[in-house]
C-alpha cells in the first residue's frame, strides 16, 4: 500500500527559509510602516533575517514537510 506524501503549507513556504545546515530563518516584524520614527541603525538590523528557535522551529519544519 502506498503512503501519502505530506504537502507543504504554502503560507509557511512564503514566510520561512531553511538553510543547508537546517536553521529556519524568518523576516523580522516592525519594519512595514511608521519607519520615520525608527532610527537608521534599527531599520538596518530589522532587515536581517532572524533564526526561529525552540518548539516553533520543529513546527515550521513540519509545515514545510522537512524531517
Amino acid at each position: 500500500m502506498k503512503k501519502n506524501k505530506q504537502k507543504t503549507r504554502k503560507s509557511a513556504a512564503k514566510r520561512f527559509k531553511v538553510t543547508k545546515t537546517g536553521k529556519v530563518l524568518h523576516r523580522q516584524q516592525q519594519i512595514r510602516h511608521l519607519r520615520t520614527k525608527k532610527g537608521k541603525r534599527r531599520l538596518r538590523r530589522l532587515k536581517q533575517m532572524k533564526e526561529v528557535t525552540g518548539k516553533m522551529k520543529d513546527k515550521v519544519k513540519k509545515m514545510l514537510a522537512i524531517k
